[in-house]
């Protein structure tokens, strides 16, 4: 087995024969072989050695195998030397360079974690296998070699491309705030002059070319500013500058506004000018991203991120929040409800929906993004087609959560539901205050009729009460006094009967106040030991009035 050793930062190619290719065998044990130079000597043997001339020659060769190619030294070395011993293997320490050489040279190559920890080895005794080379002088070659080729990868690199978004990205944001900053000065300070003309123009660049070629506001009425504002605004500018009501400023004041103007104007013309070299730069690097988000908001991602492939790394649900972490942290510190989205919000599929849609479609833009983003990173096509596709998915999810409202639930779905008239149906509900009493509860109000005719029916049965007991009474009284109480009895009688053919009276005004009050307070307490007590002083008044009646008629 030959074996060919090579390192980035090594200015010679190095040809080894295996001598004991069984020691190879046990993996775990070989950097016991290389512990020292005699020891590595018994397991390889220099072969060929080849030196290159300087270091650009040095420098095309190791460019050309981090690659994966083959260079011309390399090629002709394993046409002289291999080609000899064709059927032994050739072990390199690069899996792609090994099948270019297999390819081209049709000569069998390995690579195994054998031929790496034999490449380790190798690499640790180097000065032992060959000889005549000064360690000093190697390692400054070495060290030369080695500030070329990084030179040569930050220079050529493909992942360090999207610094200049980045860069581009934050001095855009500079130049906005610095741009709004002049601009409310310019107007301030020009305001003072002339007031009314902030109103009429609300173009701030406009606004800044107007300053900047009339000046001084009486002189509005003989220039032509027609290149810069239309008929009717340049007519109403000029009606107001004859009748403004600013103060008079000198031309030294006008003079430091001009340059003011001219400063805005430019920074303007900047502004411009870099946009469109970072909407460039992003179709470049990241078609499908520019697609899905546009390039303000793909350039905030990759500046937010660090780098694109920083980017690529990121989980869905991490660049959904990219641009609000101190609100995320805040939400799950005070237990409260997480953003919904980050710097993910300025792109226009999420700014055109409604705010109950907003969080699902920042979620699906924020998923599919995730997946243009790694094909941009990872993938070796530059077509932005996968990207323009998603757009298509999240439009047309964007579209049914728009018209869900309006769709039939049952039936085939396509047609449009029948909106009838809303009627507000608003239902009052009366609190109830029974709730809140712990007192015992009090039966309903009875009907005057009702009450009445209970009151009559206690009336006649406590007579006929005291009207048996009377009669016991006077069993055992003389028999004289039976007759009196017989006509009274009679009387008695008769009056009952009276009271039973009367009419139940409706109204509440009663002859007898007592009576009256009687009344009310049995209807309210609805005891039967009260209406009797209340039967009884009705029937005393009775009794004393037929006593009067009785006396009238014995004194006539």
């Amino acid at each position: 087995c030959v074996v060919l050793f090579w390192c980035e930062f090594f200015i010679f190619f190095l040809l080894l024969q295996v001598l004991n290719e069984k020691k190879l065998q046990e993996v775990d044990s070989l950097w016991q072989e290389f512990e020292t130079p005699e020891k590595a000597n018994k397991i390889v043997k220099l072969k060929h050695f080849e030196k290159f001339q300087d270091t650009t020659e040095a420098l095309a060769a190791s460019t050309a195998l981090v690659e994966g190619k083959l260079s011309k030294n390399l090629k002709k070395i394993l046409k002289k030397i291999v080609a000899k011993d064709a059927h032994e293997q050739l072990a390199v320490a690069d899996a792609k360079l090994g099948g270019v050489i297999k390819d081209k040279l049709n000569l069998s190559c390995i690579h195994s974690p054998m031929v790496t920890e034999l490449m380790r080895g190798i690499r640790s005794q180097i000065e032992g296998l060959i000889t005549g080379l000064p360690s000093r002088e190697m390692a400054a070659m070495c060290l030369g070699l080695a500030h070329s080729l990084s030179r040569y990868k930050l220079k050529f690199s493909p992942d360090k491309v999207d610094t200049m978004i980045i860069q581009a990205i934050s001095l855009l944001d500079d130049l906005d705030k610095e741009l709004n900053n002049y601009i409310m000065r310019c107007r301030e300070w020009y305001g003072w002059h002339f007031p009314e003309l902030g109103k009429i123009i609300t173009d701030n660049l406009a606004y800044c070319k107007c300053v900047r070629k009339v000046g001084d506001r009486s002189n509005f009425a003989s220039s032509d500013v027609s290149d810069i504002l239309p008929e009717e605004i340049e007519e109403e500018v000029k009606a107001a500058a004859e009748i403004s009501m600013g103060t008079e400023v000198s031309e030294e004041d006008i003079n430091n506004i001009i340059h003011l103007c001219d400063q805005v104007i430019e920074i303007s013309e900047y502004r411009t000018q870099l946009y469109d070299y970072l909407k460039n730069r992003m179709m470049a690097i990241a078609p499908n991203l520019t697609v899905m988000v546009g390039e303000l908001v793909g350039a905030r991602l990759i500046a937010h991120a660090g780098s694109l492939l920083n980017l690529a790394k990121h989980p869905a649900s991490t660049v959904q929040l990219l641009g609000a972490e101190k609100a995320l942290f805040r939400a799950l510190k005070t237990k409260r409800d997480t953003p919904k989205f980050g710097l993910i919000y300025h792109a226009s599929l999420v700014g055109q929906t409604n705010t109950k849609n907003k969080g699902k479609i920042s979620r699906m833009l924020a998923a599919k993004t995730a997946l243009t983003i790694r094909y941009d990173a990872l993938g070796e096509d530059t077509s932005a087609e996968m990207g323009a596709e998603n757009r298509l998915k999240v439009e047309t999810r964007l579209r049914l959560l728009e018209e869900r409202g309006m769709r039939r639930i049952s039936g085939t779905g396509k047609a449009l539901a029948r909106t009838d008239k809303y009627q507000n149906k608003s239902e009052v509900k009366v609190f109830d205050p029974s709730g809140d009493s712990t007192l015992p509860t009090v039966s309903k109000k009875r009907k005057i009729q009702e009450v009445d005719e209970q009151d009559r029916e206690v009336a006649v049965k406590a007579k006929k009460f005291k009207a048996e007991t009377k009669e016991e009474t006077t069993v055992e009284d003389n028999e004289p006094v039976k007759k009196k109480k017989k006509k009274k009895d009679k009387e008695k009688e008769a009056e009952e009967e009276e009271v039973l053919t009367e009419e139940p009276v409706t109204s509440p005004t009663v002859e007898c106040k007592v009576g009256c009050l009687a009344t009310c307070v049995a209807f309210l307490l609805d005891n039967v030991f009260f209406i009797e007590t209340i039967v009884c002083l009705q029937n005393t008044e009775k009794k004393k009035k037929k006593k009067k009646k009785v006396k009238e008629e014995d004194e006539d």
